[in-house]
């Protein structure tokens, strides 16, 4: 069984992990506690939402004039003929 182990896994390798129930994190501390693993990441950070993140980067001079540019690009391309 060990040699099973051995030849899936490569010591030191980073392996990222879902914890489905909370036994599972104990578990994990109490390894980690043991010296047979180390936890780097307590929990997951919430990605920033774009909309946020980006929220102000343009001027609103210069977006008002985007958006006027392709309301007018539309109606080009919606009134001419094909």
């Amino acid at each position: 069984m060990n040699n099973f182990i051995n030849s899936r896994i490569s010591i030191m390798e980073t392996m990222l992990i879902e914890l489905t129930n909370e036994k599972a994190a104990k578990l994990l501390y109490e390894l980690e506690e043991l010296h047979l693993i180390k936890v780097l990441q307590k929990s997951r950070q919430a990605k920033e939402k774009l909309s946020t993140k980006y929220a102000g980067s343009l001027p609103g001079d210069v977006a008002d004039e985007i958006q006027n540019y392709v309301a007018e690009s539309r109606g080009e391309w919606n009134s001419s003929a094909i």
